[in-house]
């Protein structure tokens, strides 16, 4: 849920920070105070379209921030964040988002840079944003088929998993197959590179490991004379008269001498010793090393020409050996599967049907769940219709009949949402039969039902209730205190019953000073709330009257409330 939002120098805004709580918040105010810029700001933050209209006049940029708090089951956006690599620091999320008078946009999520579409990902996960004409989440027909998925998600995800893991299978098939059925030259032209691939591999007779091999001995040939001078060199120091070894013995042979006389002699004698016997072995392996050393001109040579040979190779089908042998067993299985291309075809095409006939079986359950979902989802909007008084509307789950025996992404199934909003008239597409009252309320049904369902725990209403009136307004108040039990609910409203309804109430205005305008947020308090309540009620002077309402109003609200 949002927790906290800043916005500086933002349209007529200069600079506000707004504490949120759970429940449902309203935001209030006159008729171009600022409610909206508020939405657009938070539009903004989760990854909407800026532009330089935004920035306030005189001011270089225009800042926006946002802290989000996590709970447990924000599966999505612990899963970006760990896609993306960013931290959720005691659960919690700060989106920021910077327009610069150029036009330029800053986007960040918990500190780190990020791009617009990042943002945006998270922004979509994290809140929902409807107004009175955007309401292309829930009446877009693409999006019905996912949202009846969510709607009994724990039985529907385990028959849709195994089904697509079936379906990416028959279609990674089917992408063989094709390959397979290129033209008969294009064919011919690929046997003949892939032979000649084939040939130029197998007549290298790749070693594993030889690389490393052939450059170490490489290395030993090239470095020969500094080998024998250094191993040499070692040899003479240690062998002769009046060299290393001869000293040694000498000491070693005088402590022996004297290993009675104390224990320390004793003790250094044995030591002195061994390490002269050490000494005379490696003096015997420099001599045998030095005996054996070869130089062979022609080894080097041939070394080389082989290095180079697999450098050649290395460029056209990998970096090393290993890189090279997988690859010479894919172009001899591709050869393989092209020259016995009928053979193949045979077998895969078996395949083929076996793959979509598994898919079809799983993609029949799916169908079954789906149906199941479907009935419960009709009978459970059809009652939250009837409590937004639309009690001669029906909605129907439409599932549309697919070619038969053709496998789909999401299953078998095209579903479309219908409505018929009327008594005697038939079901159509919902967004073709409602007017602007009645499309409010079919979403906000909708969105009551879908809400517990998702992972989104914050959803703007920005003025969804226009055109409504009376016992209308009275529901969706209701309907909207409902929503906000389970998910947090902003809403920007002009009626007073949806006022009433909030735990948080937000009063938006202008003020003007230094010949400037900007929007202003003030937290009303139960005092306060009576009287813009009654200012909501008569439009125009605060009457005795209306505060009378007001009080009634909040009165009737509240044991509403206590009734839930």
């Amino acid at each position: 849920m949002i927790t906290e939002l800043t916005i500086r120098n933002f349209a007529i805004i200069d600079d506000v920070s707004i504490t949120f709580h759970n429940g449902l918040t309203v935001l209030t105010g006159e008729t171009g105070a600022g409610k909206s810029i508020i939405i657009d700001a938070v539009q903004l933050l989760t990854g909407g379209r800026g532009s330089i209209e935004y920035v306030r006049h005189g001011a270089e940029k225009a800042e926006i921030t946002g802290l989000f708090t996590m709970e447990s089951d924000y599966t999505s956006i612990y899963s970006l964040a760990e896609n993306y690599g960013i931290s959720l620091t005691d659960d919690m999320l700060i989106l920021e988002r910077t327009i610069t008078k150029q036009g330029k946009s800053i986007c960040r999520i918990n500190g780190k840079l990020v791009t617009l579409t990042i943002l945006r990902a998270f922004g979509q996960a994290i809140v929902n944003i409807h107004s009175q004409h955007d309401t292309i989440q829930l009446m877009d027909r693409t999006t019905h088929l996912p949202l009846l998925d969510t709607y009994q998600k724990d039985i529907i995800t385990h028959y849709k998993e195994k089904y697509i893991t079936l379906y990416d299978h028959y279609v990674q098939l089917e992408n063989e197959m094709n390959d397979l059925n290129h033209s008969e030259q294009e064919m011919a032209h690929r046997i003949d590179l892939l032979q000649f691939q084939l040939n130029e591999l197998e007549a290298a007779d790749l070693q594993e490991n030889e690389l490393n091999q052939l450059t170490t001995e490489r290395n030993h040939l090239q470095n020969f004379e500094k080998i024998y001078h250094t191993v040499n060199e070692a040899y003479f120091s240690l062998y002769g008269e009046q060299k290393g070894l001869e000293w040694v013995d000498v000491a070693q042979a005088t402590l022996q001498n004297g290993k009675d006389l104390d224990p320390f002699v004793a003790k250094k004698a044995e030591e002195l010793s061994n390490a002269y016997y050490q000494i005379e072995e490696i003096h015997f392996a420099l001599r045998d090393f030095t005996d054996n050393l070869h130089f062979d001109e022609a080894r080097l040579n041939e070394i080389e020409a082989r290095l180079d040979e697999l450098n050649r190779l290395g460029k056209k089908y990998g970096a090393t050996i290993e890189e090279m042998l997988q690859y010479k067993e894919k172009i001899a299985k591709e050869l393989y599967d092209i020259e016995h291309k009928d053979n193949r075809l045979q077998e895969m095409a078996a395949q083929m049907e076996e793959a979509k006939q598994k898919a079809i079986t799983v993609g029949k359950k799916l169908h079954k769940a789906r149906k199941k979902a479907a009935l419960q989802l009709e009978k459970e909007i059809q009652v939250e219709l009837a409590d937004l008084y639309l009690e001669n509307a029906s909605f129907k789950v439409n599932f549309s009949p697919l070619t038969e025996d053709t496998l789909y992404k999401d299953g078998l199934d095209y579903i479309t949402f219908r409505l018929s909003t009327n008594l005697g008239e038939p079901l159509k597409d919902m967004n073709k039969v409602a007017s602007g009252g009645e499309l409010s309320r079919v979403m906000l049904a909708l969105k009551k039902v879908f809400a517990k369902h998702d992972d989104i725990h914050t959803v703007i209403f920005d003025e969804i209730d226009t055109g409504v009136s009376g016992r209308v307004a009275q529901a969706i108040a209701e309907k909207m205190y409902q929503i906000s039990l389970s998910t947090q609910v902003l809403c920007i409203t002009h009626l007073p019953q949806v006022a009433a309804m909030a735990d948080q109430h937000l009063l938006i205005k202008k003020e003007e000073a230094a010949n400037r305008t900007t929007t202003m947020i003030q937290a009303l308090t139960d005092k306060d709330k009576v009287n813009e309540l009654g200012k909501m009620i008569t439009g125009t002077q605060l009457t005795d009257t209306a505060i009378e309402h007001s009080e009634e109003l909040l009165e009737l609200t509240r044991t509403f409330k206590q009734s839930i």
